[in-house]
């Protein structure tokens, strides 16, 4: 359930994600407190047109551009640039991870989870490694988790375990992902997979393997499991996944950590790319969607590692001072310094 703290904290990520991505815009977070699992589609339509109702003033083109996350999807959306475009006439522009047919971009669905993939591989790049044979598990089965296992398995990488919160599935020679999904999609949950067995949730975070994708909940990493994770490489895809504890522990026995502030950075620029195609009226080709994104993070992954060769510092720091430095730099250069 989302409270002020957690949307606080989210907004603030977000301003340093977009200065690390190299995107024209600050961070905002908004939400409603409510499980969406419980709701039918009446309801959960008619509490999104009165969440809009309620910000319509408050959100705008060149002013706030809400986009999905946790619990929403393109159908969300779709419901709140139909209720803006009561008060402000059809705004396209207004939110982005919109359906196709409503000025949605190609590539917007699975842009997280590709993103993901990429930083993953510009980061094993650095230490002469690549995804083909490396074993993967990944935590969270939802858009980011499953698009980012397709990836990993279309590129030759083992993915050895999943997990949601439905079940978790380990096969120590990689998971037929294609298969899981078609088991997903019919069963609605990773239980009774027969190409696997099954296992404990948590477990997943500690399961042997070189990387290890938390694509779920924030602060699932923590000082009781740290000390266990036998990774070498954790990718952040979810939002703050490794508490600060865990992030100690976790130095500590050397594994190298890709913040999430760069790793999960690839659905807010394919929605700027949206966004774009909204304003300008012209929609690209999948192609060309998802070689800008591979752009736009490769030259992120480059000036962190700038930074960090600067501040001889680890990954995180270097996003963050990235992040701050641009949002410093900008905020002297309007003259608003203290």
């Amino acid at each position: 359930m989302v409270d002020p703290d957690e949307v606080n904290a989210l907004a603030q990520l977000m301003t340093w994600k977009t200065a690390v991505a190299n995107l024209p815009y600050g961070g905002a977070k908004g939400g409603i407190g409510c499980n969406p699992r419980e709701l039918t589609v009446s309801e959960l339509e008619r509490v999104t047109r009165v969440f809009t109702q309620k910000i319509h003033d408050l959100i705008g083109i060149h002013r706030d551009v809400p986009a999905p996350d946790m619990g929403t999807n393109s159908q969300t959306m779709a419901w709140i640039l139909d209720e803006y475009s009561k008060f402000h006439g059809y705004s396209p522009a207004v939110v982005t991870g919109k359906p196709i047919e409503l000025g949605g971009s190609l590539g917007r669905e699975a842009a997280t989870g590709l993103g993901v993939v990429f930083a993953t591989e510009f980061l094993l790049d650095e230490y002469g490694m690549s995804i083909a044979n490396m074993k993967f598990a990944i935590q969270g089965f939802g858009n980011v988790g499953s698009w980012a296992a397709s990836f990993i398995h279309q590129k030759g990488g083992k993915v050895v375990a999943v997990s949601d919160i439905t079940g978790a599935v380990k096969n120590p020679n990689g998971i037929d992902i294609p298969a899981l999904l078609k088991h997903k999609e019919k069963a609605y949950s990773l239980k009774d997979f027969e190409g696997g067995d099954a296992m404990n949730l948590n477990d997943v975070l500690v399961h042997e393997c070189d990387v290890l994708i938390p694509c779920a909940l924030g602060g699932v990493l923590n000082k009781e499991n740290a000390a266990d994770v036998k990774a070498k490489f954790i990718i952040e895809a979810a939002n703050h996944p490794t508490d600060p504890e865990a992030d100690e522990i976790l130095s500590r026995k050397g594994v190298i950590i890709l913040p999430d502030i760069y790793a999960n950075s690839g659905g807010v620029t394919v929605s700027y790319f949206e966004w774009v195609q909204n304003i300008q009226g012209f929609m690209w080709e999948e192609e060309k969607v998802n070689y800008e994104l591979k752009r736009y993070m490769k030259r992120a992954f480059s000036d962190i590692k700038a930074m960090c060769h600067t501040h001889n510092c680890n990954l995180r720091m270097g996003a963050f001072a990235l992040g701050v430095n641009k949002v410093a730099r900008a905020t002297v250069l309007r003259g608003w310094e203290a």
